[in-house]
């Protein structure tokens, strides 16, 4: 009998992915039906709907459940769900599209899946707008609208992608038929819910952590999973391998520092590394929900969050992810329908560093000294320093994963330059 956390919506894993015999029938029916063009961000989304990541979901959302995410934090029928997870097209195809009929959705040439169109609706700028505002926006922003959006329009990855999303979207459930490179490409280590759920049983696993990891794992990510396995089963170091915007760091490049750090610092019984096929939306606290979410699906209980989790640039306030678990629907478990609620819990954790003076890591919880005796550790940070050739602090990375990183950028023909905010330079630390 399994100790983990059940899986979130209360249906069990709901997975959409075919195979053998099934998946062969649905691809010679695919074939013949209309044709899809899907974005990055839809086919990452299609695959956790396939393997059950994105449990209770069945395919992408309709008007009312899209409404009711933005506004709510729920579906339409109550169960927590944080962030829109729609699929968009062109009017043009649009009108090609009849609500009843099936579709192929497709990627530069390979079949992703069949899906029945059960509703299709327009996006307006203006429901653009509304959505942006209120996931994207941060809930300490006090700014004036237009200041907000001239920033974001700008500045903000996600918001951009908002509002670049094509005028009506298709709604109805999916059946996947691909999983792109993931298997291949990251053997080992992309890893289905099923999947993880079946090692943490193997290990007797209970109460298990995630670390959510898009940059390269630094002294305070180790750190930070050091704090979660004291007090946990087990952590899943649980590495983004989708797309991220330019100039962050290749999977791969990540996945390899991350078996160097866990092989020569870590007792590796108490360490799971998985990746997962999202690309970043950027969306700062409500994206450190979505984390949270999904990782349930996984058998995760306690979703690490630390300092500006999931952000991007000055747009949230340093702990507003954690402070938005504290006024979710249904907090707490308090919920009138047995799984509905966000089981999956965070594990929250001040801003970390190394101090010279507490010789080791500490954090503001922990450590009385000032500014000057600490060494502030970001991945931003890391990247730009790393992108500029230039000097590595002591006690920011572990030598055997700088040393890597450092092959990476000399590698690159072209450099992309790298923004320094005040979360990541440090300017915001006590």
């Amino acid at each position: 009998m399994s100790k983990l956390v059940p899986p979130h919506g209360g249906k069990g894993l709901v997975i959409r992915l075919l195979e053998g015999a099934a998946k062969e029938a649905e691809l010679k029916k695919a074939a013949g039906l209309k044709k899809v063009e899907i974005t990055a961000q839809e086919k990452g989304d299609l695959i956790m709907i396939g393997i059950g990541g994105f449990s209770p979901l069945e395919g992408f959302m309709t008007k009312a459940d899209w409404k009711s995410v933005v506004e709510k934090m729920t579906l339409a029928d109550g169960t927590f769900w944080p962030v829109p997870v729609m699929l968009a097209v062109t009017k043009e195809d649009a009108a090609g599209i009849k609500e009843g009929e099936e579709i192929t959705l497709e990627r530069n040439g390979e079949i992703y899946a069949t899906m029945k169109v059960t509703e299709k609706f327009e996006m307006t700028e203006a429901d653009k707008k509304w959505e942006s505002e209120l996931v994207y926006k941060g809930h300490g922003d006090d700014s004036a609208d237009d200041k907000f959006w001239k920033v974001a329009l700008e500045d903000h990855p996600g918001v951009k992608m908002v509002m670049a999303r094509k005028d009506i979207c298709l709604a109805g459930p999916v059946n996947v038929l691909s999983e792109g490179e993931y298997p291949t490409k990251y053997k080992g280590v992309y890893l289905r819910p099923a999947e993880t759920r079946a090692i943490f049983d193997e290990r007797g696993w209970a109460n298990v952590a995630a670390l959510q990891l898009r940059n390269p794992m630094h002294r305070s990510h180790e750190y930070l999973c050091k704090i979660a396995i004291e007090v946990c089963d087990g952590v899943i170091i649980h590495s983004l391998i989708g797309n991220l915007k330019p100039g962050d760091i290749p999977a791969e490049v990540r996945v390899d520092c991350i078996d160097t750090l866990v092989k020569h610092y870590f007792v590796e019984k108490n360490v799971v590394q998985g990746g997962y096929p999202l690309d970043m939306r950027y969306a700062g606290p409500r994206e450190g929900l979505l984390h949270a979410t999904f990782r349930q699906n996984y058998g995760v209980n306690k979703m690490i969050i630390g300092r500006d989790h999931a952000g991007v640039g000055d747009f949230y306030g340093m702990f507003e992810a954690q402070e938005i678990f504290d006024r979710i629907p249904y907090a707490n478990e308090a919920c009138p329908v047995p799984g509905k609620a966000l089981l999956c819990q965070p594990l929250k954790i001040d801003w970390t560093f190394y101090c010279y003076k507490c010789d080791g890591m500490a954090s503001l919880r922990t450590c009385p000294h000032t500014k000057e005796d600490r060494v502030i550790l970001s991945g931003t940070k890391l990247r730009k320093m790393l992108s500029e050739g230039g000097e590595i602090p002591d006690h920011f990375g572990r030598e055997e994963v700088l040393v890597k990183l450092r092959k990476y950028y000399e590698g690159l023909t072209e450099k992309v330059e790298i923004k320094m905010h005040g979360a990541a330079s440090g300017d915001s630390a006590k």
